[in-house]
Formats: structure tokens, sequence, C-alpha cells
């Protein structure tokens, strides 16, 4: 096999991203040989857009079984996710995901042991994790020199949204259709990124508002604060009305602080680690050493292109994923029990009831409106 034959499952925003990134070229590896989507206009635009080769579905798991293509890329409304992508597994296809891995994480486990279960690759749209800022705050954090987390904040509010983004689709922004706003559509990449670079807490409490800044059913605006098991605390706020929205993260350590903000990392080192200084330094107010490093990263950021160089990769010759699909469990873990908190008004402790969670959300589903989209396609570019 020389090339990836690919089938594209959802050819909304992310979807046409994609295919567009193949037929450019941007993907060397990497061919479309066919594409599905339930709305009449985007396989109108298939057929008039794409190769006479393509062949056009308008259900996924007909593509699924249609016999011409080694791997889907799933990009189709969030519910949907696993159950593809469980479809396609059993189909012996490659599977990449977009993000969210799914809405609830008992559909996301279910899918993990059939990808665990089946000799296929099986990786997660985490686009970021490409980013060169993003992969030296985990170089930094993860390689124990500037010792243990002390406490991590994050405020991502650049994540600006108009009524007519959310107007755009039937499903967008309604319980039923999405199953979550700001946490489970724009955020995923940052859960991701947080548990990626910092761990996983043990306890979240957030506050969740839903439609303070939109017409929609769901959160555009959260603050959820964090507990870590070896004391760490943190706190993340996100908003999809904030202009001009802020993205900074700041992790402090024992050995200093690290900020991420306007692409560029800053590190504040101490001279020593803050714990001994505490409680050897003499002076009450002695404050240890500390020098300000702006930190050099390889300035390479190849975002969705370079998880689908990898996914490639990974099948034709066995090299690393950028995000393997089983990891998308772990964001979707801290959004779920973000959303929880907010149901419940309490705190919720990692591992959470996901019974309850999915008892919770589905007395939303239940009352959630149904709604009809304008059905126009945004173009993404510099949206991510």
């Amino acid at each position: 096999m020389d090339k990836v034959r690919m089938g594209i499952i959802g050819i909304g925003n992310m979807g046409t991203v994609h295919i567009k990134n193949i037929l450019d070229g941007k993907v060397p590896e990497m061919e479309v040989t066919a594409a599905a989507d339930r709305a009449d206009s985007r396989r109108s635009w298939a057929k008039e857009n794409l190769p006479e080769s393509v062949v056009i579905f308008e259900e996924g798991k007909d593509l699924i079984a249609s016999g011409v293509c080694d791997g889907v890329l799933i990009a189709v409304p969030h519910y949907q996710h696993p159950e593809l992508s469980i479809d396609a597994m059993n189909h012996g296809l490659h599977v990449m995901c977009e993000k969210p891995a799914g809405v609830y994480t008992k559909q996301v486990r279910e899918m993990n042991e059939v990808a665990l279960r089946s000799n296929i690759v099986f990786g997660m749209m985490f686009n970021q994790r490409t980013n060169c800022i993003y992969r030296k705050m985990h170089e930094l954090v993860t390689g124990g020199e500037l010792g243990t987390i002390k406490r991590v904040n994050w405020i991502v509010t650049d994540w600006y949204r108009t009524q007519s983004y959310y107007d755009s689709g039937s499903w967008r922004a309604t319980w039923e259709g999405e199953g979550g706003g700001v946490l489970l559509n724009q955020c995923p990449h940052n859960l991701d990124l947080l548990q990626w670079i910092c761990g996983m807490p043990s306890k979240i409490q957030a506050s969740c508002h839903n439609g303070k800044w939109h017409d929609i059913e769901v959160e555009d605006d959260v603050t959820a604060y964090l507990e870590y098991a070896n004391g760490a605390t943190g706190v993340f706020i996100t908003c999809t009305a904030d202009a001009p929205g802020t993205n900074r993260l700041e992790i402090t350590l024992e050995m200093g602080k690290l900020v991420c903000e306007d692409n560029k990392i800053v590190l504040y080192q101490l001279s020593e680690n803050e714990r001994i200084f505490c409680k050897t330094a003499k002076g009450g107010f002695d404050v240890p050493k500390c020098k300000v490093i702006e930190i050099i990263t390889d300035g390479e950021n190849e975002q969705h292109i370079g998880v689908l160089k990898s996914f490639a990769g990974k099948i034709l010759r066995g090299t690393p994923l950028v995000a393997e699909g089983t990891e998308g469990i772990n964001g979707l873990m801290l959004s779920n029990a973000m959303h929880l908190s907010g149901w419940l008004g309490q705190a919720v402790e990692l591992p959470f009831d996901e019974n309850l969670f999915l008892e919770e959300l589905g007395k939303r589903r239940k009352e959630s409106k149904k709604k009809e989209g304008t059905g126009t396609v945004f173009d993404t570019e510099g949206s991510y």
C-alpha cells in the first residue's frame, strides 16, 4: 500500500477542511476515495467539487461497508462519533475521529474497548498537540526538572462565536443534537492539553452558564475549580462571548512558573526549590532568586495536516500517532465532570458515576428543543 484510501464521513466545516487538505496534496500518503453526508446540499457540493473517482454516500455506515476505503475520518455530530467508530473498527477500517471522542464517557469507554480488541489504527484529531508551544509545555512539565505542579490556571476565552455560528446547524448548541456547548465543541482541545500536560485532577467543581450570552440551550460560559491528588489546585475558565478573548496558561511548579500566552512561553525559573527554600530560609520575607527566560521552540505547528500525516505513517510504517484514540476519554471525563458538577451544584470526584451523568444528560435531552439550521458551512481558517 502506497497511500491510505480515506473515506470522510461528514463534510461540514471540518470535514471539508480535511478533504481540501488531502486533495491539495498536503498529506502525500493519503487519498480521498469516498465521502458521506446526510445533507443533500453537502452531497451536491461533493459531486461538483470532488474527483469523479470519489464515491458519495448519504450514510456513513454505507461508506464503511462499501470496501472502497482503508480508513475513515469521522467528522459528524458528537453523539455519532463512537457509534460510527465502532462500526468502522468492526469492518477492519482504521479510524481517525474528530474531537470530542463522544458525548459521554460510558459510550467512549465501549469504543476504546473495541479499539483495543481490533487490529486497527485509532487516532484522535487533537491537532493542538502538534503546536510547538504546547509540545514544549508538555516537555517542560513532564520532564521533572521544574519539580511537581502546585497550581495551574488557564483562561481560554478566545473561542469567540456569533449567533450566526450557532444558528448554522440544527444540531448545534442543543442537548439532543450536540450534547453540550463550549466544553464539548471548542474546549476538547484545551481539556486534552490540560490533562496531557498536567495530568488528571481528582476533584472538580464547576459553574456552567447555559445560554448566558447567546440564544442557545447549552453552556457558553464556564468556570471550574480543580484539585489534584498531590494537593495542587487549578482554575479553568472558558467562554464563547469574550471579544477580545484571552488565552493564558500559567503553571506554577516547585522550581518556578511557566506562562504561555501570545504564542510564546516564558519561564520564571527559581534558583532553588521553593518547598526547600520555604522551610530553610531565615528571613520571614525572603524570596528565592528568579531569572526570566523566554523558551525557544522548534517553531513547527502542522495542526490537522500533521495529525493526518502521522495517521498515515502509523498505518503504513508503524510510526507514532500525534494522539492515540483511546486517550480521547480523558478530556471528555473533564468536561463530563464539569457538566455534572454544574448540574448537581456540588463538587464531583473523578472517576464520577457515569450512570448518574447519563441520567442527568437524559433529562436535558428530553427537554431539548428542535430547531432548523441555516445549513451554512463556514471557512474555519484561523479559528483554531
